[in-house]
């Protein structure tokens, strides 16, 4: 018995820390990339500029998660506020939304990212069911341990419904958390 729990031992090991998501995938890797761009308010990352406003510039992401719709970075002067959103899903099918939702957050739930000088953070956030009469959820990443600029980084997995469409947003957003929902709202 003991030697059956030995042999076992090291696959049960492996099946949860590959559960938990506490490894890389296409996923975790583009939105380091986009994480680890953030201290410099997005410039390696910044495209095309698509659309200028009194205090805000929106420009293309040229990283965007695989399959996704589109990547936006979103830049505001007054309040000197840098956003990344990424429409990853639209669609009409509210089961279809709400099986990618839950994919994405398995692929990010736990996962380690490394920030500026090798140290590595863990994104943090507790899963919530999307339900069809809600029309909104959203689950909130943090990145622990918080330290320096990204105390007030925030990474969210929003799923809405607009119009009788169902949309996915992975955004990564810093500040005041209305001005974050108002900035991820006029992504598009």
């Amino acid at each position: 018995m003991k030697s059956v729990i030995l042999t076992l031992a090291p696959v049960l090991v492996s099946a949860t820390i590959f559960g938990q998501g506490v490894f890389s995938n296409t996923t975790q890797t583009a939105l380091e990339k986009v994480i680890q761009d953030y201290p410099s308010r997005y410039q390696h990352i910044k495209g095309d500029l698509i659309a200028q406003a009194l205090q805000s510039s929106r420009y293309r992401s040229t990283v965007q998660l695989p399959g996704a719709m589109s990547g936006t970075i979103i830049l505001t002067s007054g309040t000197n506020h840098a956003g990344w959103v990424c429409t990853v899903l639209q669609t009409a099918r509210f089961e279809e939304a709400k099986g990618k939702f839950a994919a994405i957050y398995g692929q990010l739930s736990n996962s380690l990212i490394t920030v500026g000088d090798q140290q590595k953070v863990i994104l943090s956030g507790q899963y919530e069911t999307p339900v069809e009469d809600r029309k909104y959820t959203r689950v909130v990443f943090l990145l622990l341990p918080g330290v320096g600029d990204m105390k007030k980084l925030k990474v969210e997995l929003i799923l809405q419904q607009d119009g009788k469409e169902w949309k996915i947003l992975l955004t990564v957003l810093d500040g005041d958390p209305q001005e974050d929902a108002q900035l991820a709202m006029t992504e598009n």
